[in-house]
Parts: C-alpha cells; sequence; structure tokens
C-alpha cells in the first residue's frame, strides 16, 4: 500500500474548514489518522460520529506524539491561548500550519509562541469558506478549485512548504503564495469588508418596528447579498479586529462611492448613475467569467 502524503494528522478545531480538511484527505486516501482537538466535547464527538475524526483528545500532551502536520482552524482570536498550549508538546518534526482568514496578526503571534523554532510555522488560508459553521456542514468538496493562499516565512524549510501545499493539492486547492501583508490588504476588500456590509444592512433591518414585514417581501437579492450575514460571529469579530487598519481603510473607500451614488441620485443625473452601474456590471460579469 502507498503510504499517505500526512501519516497522522492533527485537527484543532473540526468545523467547516477543518472538518472538510480532514475529510478531503481521507477521501483520497493521504492521511492515515485523523486526530481532533478543540473547545467543546460536544463538537469533537459530533466530528467523531461523522468520521472526520478517528480519535478524540482533550490534552495537547496525548493528541500531539507521533503527529507530522497541525492544522489550527479555529478563529484567530484564539491562536495565543492554542499556540501556548501546544509548544510545550510540539516535537521538532511536526509542521504546523493554520487557516486563519489573517494573516500578519497569526504570524506576529506564532512569532512570540514558536521563537527559534518559527520554521515549523506555515501560515495559510483556505478561501472557500461558507456560511454554515460546525462539524455537521463538513464536507469533502468544500476546496475543490478553491483558492488556498500560502503566506510562506523566510524561516520555513522547502520541505515544510512542500507539505502543507501538498495536502491543499490533494484536497483539491489551487495554491498561490504571497506576503502576509498583502494578503491582508486583498482579502480586506474582497472578503472582510463584504461580510461587514451584509452584517451591518441584516442589523439595520432587523432592528426595525416592521422587521417582519420587511423580511417577508424579500426576493432573491436580498437573499444572494445577505448570505453571508449567517457566518459564524465570533469568527468575524475576530477578523474585522485583527485586520482592523486595512479594512477601515477599505471602509472609507466604499463609504466615498456611496457618497458619490447618493449625489447623482439626489440630482436625478441618470446618465452619470447608468454610467457606474454599466462599470460595476461589466467588472462583475468579467470577474465571473474568469472563475468558470
Amino acid at each position: 500500500m502507498t503510504k499517505p502524503l500526512v501519516g497522522r494528522l492533527l485537527v484543532c478545531g473540526v468545523g467547516l474548514i477543518g472538518g472538510s480538511f480532514a475529510a478531503a484527505l481521507k477521501q483520497a486516501k493521504q492521511v492515515g489518522e485523523v486526530v481532533g482537538i478543540g473547545r467543546t466535547a460536544e463538537s469533537m464527538q459530533e466530528a467523531l460520529s461523522l468520521g472526520l475524526v478517528d480519535r478524540v483528545e482533550t490534552d495537547w500532551r496525548t493528541a500531539l506524539p507521533g503527529v507530522d502536520l497541525v492544522l489550527l482552524a479555529m478563529p484567530v482570536g484564539q491562536m495565543d491561548v492554542v499556540m501556548s498550549h501546544l509548544m510545550p508538546h510540539l516535537s521538532l518534526d511536526t509542521v504546523v500550519t493554520d487557516a486563519g482568514s489573517t494573516k500578519a496578526d497569526v504570524v506576529a503571534v506564532a512569532r512570540a509562541k514558536f521563537g527559534s523554532r518559527i520554521g515549523q510555522f506555515v501560515p495559510g488560508h483556505p478561501i472557500a469558506g461558507a456560511e454554515k459553521s460546525g462539524p455537521q456542514a463538513a464536507r469533502a468538496e468544500l476546496y475543490d478549485k478553491r483558492r488556498v493562499v500560502l503566506t510562506p516565512l523566510v524561516e520555513n524549510d522547502d520541505a515544510a512548504i512542500d507539505l502543507v501545499r501538498k495536502a491543499w493539492q490533494v484536497c483539491g486547492a489551487q495554491v498561490s503564495t504571497t506576503s502576509p501583508e498583502h494578503h491582508d490588504r486583498w482579502l480586506a476588500s474582497v472578503s472582510h469588508l463584504p461580510h461587514l456590509l451584509s452584517f451591518a444592512l441584516v442589523s439595520e433591518l432587523a432592528a426595525r418596528s416592521n422587521a417582519d414585514e420587511i423580511f417577508s417581501l424579500a426576493g432573491g437579492g436580498f437573499r444572494d447579498f445577505t448570505r453571508i450575514a449567517a457566518s459564524h460571529p465570533e469568527m468575524w469579530r475576530d477578523i474585522f479586529f485583527a485586520n482592523r487598519d486595512a479594512l477601515l481603510s477599505e471602509l472609507t473607500a466604499y463609504e466615498e462611492e456611496l457618497a458619490r451614488y447618493r449625489t447623482l441620485i439626489e440630482q436625478g443625473d441618470a446618465a452619470g448613475i447608468e454610467k457606474l452601474l454599466g462599470i460595476a456590471r461589466e467588472a462583475r460579469v468579467a470577474w465571473a467569467q474568469r472563475q468558470s
């Protein structure tokens, strides 16, 4: 039998992201054993019953022996605590990666916790989330043809980067690399800002006295725009604060564009607003065609 890419995988946070990673490697027969560890016993038992993990541990001391690869798939706000707990038990030949939606902050925490062993940590981010969360949302196909961005560090050796890259490729992902800072600026515009806007629209409408009537009249456009407002609040709270500066910069630019639209509507400038709508439509169509 061919040796799997990952002999033993440890997933911290076996929800949508971590569970799907484990499921994809299992489906590809590229992992020998998957160990799960997390905050709640209920979630871990659910992951076990769904077959996402082969066993569950509650202590990093017993979870880490023999592990080839660790995936940290919990909210970025937990990285500090989790890395503090895992480091005393991490062997020198274990590679650690993460799935956090922000990278500069995670790298800063990793440098503080890993110290001279920072080369064992290869930062990453699968751009393949969904509004659902928890082990029941995990599926092996989540990463198929989806983008995964790695932000390797100068201390990483080629073998560590290669293991993480190959693991994601086995999941069907298209892997690219960039710097942590570039990643955060890029994601602020195309991920973090859209989530903020979606949450804001729904919370504003929900606070109105006639919210039930408004929601009863909502159609496909509202459904499509607000789908991501059903995402995990804790995860997005952490992302918004972790990438605060880049997000605020994008929010300012968006507010300026909204002001431009508002002025055109107030002035009744049909030609002006149609021109902006046309530019937006062409850009959206071109993007969709590149994705197909």
